[in-house]
């Protein structure tokens, strides 16, 4: 998709200039001639004359910036090649997505076009865009949005008028049809993880179901989809809303605060795992219709307030008209430290149209490049969700971390209890609810495997290329930091570990270098899974938690077999045939 917005003022075109072109060129021998003239007087004289000398040096080669670089207005033929082929760049680096800002100069300075101007340089730039797209096969971009907020903030009913296309008749409409479970439409709380939809097309416009009758259909007229990770809100949920974080790998999230309730029940623990795992938050203030404007003032103060903590250290930037939407969505990718906000109402629809401008233009984190190299490596997928489908058999879903993955594939599935990888096949591939026969490191998807037993499998586990030595172990060490903590964490201490889709209890078995760590110190510790082995990568993002107690870190260390107190585990080499 391309975005008719790039500076028509950053064409990178002045390398054609040469040192000596332009006018600057007959002044520098004058200039030349009189630092030599200089030269040859005293030293006294070279000293009382040094600031004058100063000024008559010879300046370095003035490039003269390109007229039609800044307007884009009737280029010549060379010039709109020039610019076509910088857009296919610029495309590829985008994954199918390119942001152009015109009338604007190199530095930033907003200049502006006049009326003439500006329908040229737009003329300008849709030739471009349609040279563009001839030139460069233009992916399916497709971002993962996490929803997270407390309960009764608004997430569901927010996603429901965003994907179903009608607003909410402010008793909880909209959220039906995003319900799994009978107790969920009941009590209007989510307690599971659901996935919706929302895409755009090339225009930048909104493909939802108020047009589209299927999931099908939607993904057919997009060239951007939006997939939300709809979260539970409730803290008695709270181990499937950090499972949700963790497996499903989200590019971004967006906190839902309610405008009449502000920052309470899970918000702050909710951003602060945002935080922990290093994905980038924006926040939606709802409900804005349902209190006056200093209510809904006094909240966005009061998050201001929270993310500009020395712990958050975020710079908040509200978002109130189209061309701050814009401007959010260019910089909260390029800084970690932007975080946009809205304020909104899923009943009134005010300020809707502003967080949909936001998710159009919103572009990957990942570029093309590290997209290749992810692709280059051996097929990894991991399960986050298992199925059993009439017609069908067993069904896994879950998202490809490395490799590409093809119908008809054989890859090895676990570890089971006893460290054992199966072998099975791929059927068919679906991605958002639509036939796939590719799927690509990053992308999510489900993947039918036929009679495959099902009992043999469960959530945590992996599919990998045979060709891999995939690493599994029962103890590994972790370098940690302690967030909270109501005494002491020390040898014994039993808590929940996440590493990606991987969820287990785990013991503690030892802190090196301490008996024991209280809120805020940092140690590395040797963790013990109490159930069965599990894959895990170096370097890959941990949380933990029991209670009250919560930690982050990163593993550090896979003991190997030999090392693990359980000796009969068996090495993912012995395959077994299923």
């Amino acid at each position: 998709m391309v975005d008719l917005a790039e500076s028509g003022a950053v064409s990178p075109g002045h390398g054609r200039h040469g040192p000596g072109s332009g006018s600057g060129s007959g002044n520098n021998g004058k200039k030349t001639s009189k630092k030599s003239r200089t030269r040859r007087g005293k030293r006294g004289r070279r000293r009382r004359n040094k600031k004058n000398n100063r000024n008559n040096k010879t300046p370095p080669p003035y490039l003269p910036p390109e007229v039609a670089s800044l307007k884009l207005v009737n280029p010549t033929q060379y010039r709109f090649e020039h610019l076509a082929t910088q857009l296919k760049w610029r495309l590829q680096e985008g994954r199918g997505e390119a942001v152009y800002q015109i009338g604007v100069e190199d530095n930033g300075l907003l200049v502006g076009l006049t009326e003439p101007d500006m329908k040229a340089s737009l003329k300008t730039l849709k030739r471009m865009a349609e040279k563009g797209v001839q030139l460069i096969l233009v992916q399916f971009l497709d971002l993962r949005v996490a929803v997270l907020g407390n309960v009764d903030s608004g997430k569901s009913t927010l996603l429901g008028v965003l994907t179903q296309g009608e607003l909410d008749n402010g008793r909880g409409r909209a959220r039906l049809n995003l319900f799994r479970h009978l107790h969920e439409i009941q009590t209007g709380r989510t307690s599971s993880i659901s996935f919706e939809i929302l895409g755009f097309n090339s225009r930048g416009e909104v493909v939802n179901y108020s047009e589209s009758r299927t999931a099908e259909e939607i993904c057919e007229s997009s060239s951007k989809m939006i997939t939300f990770i709809d979260l539970a809100g409730h803290h008695k949920y709270l181990k499937t809303t950090i499972f949700g974080l963790t497996s499903y790998c989200p590019d971004f999230a967006m906190l839902v605060v309610s405008a009449n309730t502000g920052i309470a029940g899970t918000t702050r623990e909710h951003l602060g795992l945002a935080m922990a795992l290093k994905v980038p938050i924006f926040i939606v203030v709802s409900k804005v219709d349902l209190c006056f404007r200093g209510t809904v003032e006094r909240t966005v103060r009061q998050l201001e307030r929270v993310l500009k903590q020395p712990g958050c250290n975020k710079v908040p930037m509200v978002v109130s008209n189209p061309d701050d939407a814009v401007t959010a969505a260019q910089q909260f990718t390029q800084s970690a430290c932007i975080t946009p906000i809205f304020t909104l109402s899923s009943v009134s629809g005010e300020s809707l149209d502003l967080l949909k401008v936001f998710l159009n233009i919103l572009p990957p984190l990942s570029n093309s490049k590290e997209q290749e190299e992810l692709m280059q490596q051996l097929t990894e997928f991991q399960v986050d969700e298992i199925y059993s489908v009439p017609d069908v058999g067993t069904v896994v879903g879950g998202t490809l971390y490395s490799g590409v993955c093809r119908e008809g594939e054989r890859l090895v599935v676990g570890p089971t209890d006893e460290g054992r990888f199966l072998r099975l096949k791929v059927g068919s591939i679906q991605r958002n609810r639509s036939a796939c026969r590719v799927l690509r490191a990053g992308q999510a998807a489900t993947l039918a495997l036929g009679n495959f037993d099902r009992s043999l499998l469960r959530k945590g586990m992996v599919m990998v290329s045979p060709k891999m030595n995939p690493t599994i172990c029962c103890q590994f060490e972790a370098a940690i930091v302690l967030l909270f903590h109501a005494k002491t964490f020390r040898r014994g201490s039993q808590v929940t570990v996440h590493v990606g889709n991987v969820r287990q209890t785990a013991t503690v078995e030892c802190l090196h270098g301490k008996d024991e760590l209280r809120t805020g110190e940092r140690a590395v510790v040797r963790f013990r899974f109490i159930k069965h082995p599990e894959y895990l990568r170096l370097g890959a993002k941990l949380l933990f938690r029991e209670g009250v107690t919560k930690g982050i870190g990163h593993v550090a260390r896979l003991l190997p077999p030999s090392q693990n107190q359980d000796q009969n585990q068996i090495h993912d080499q012995n395959l077994q045939e299923h």
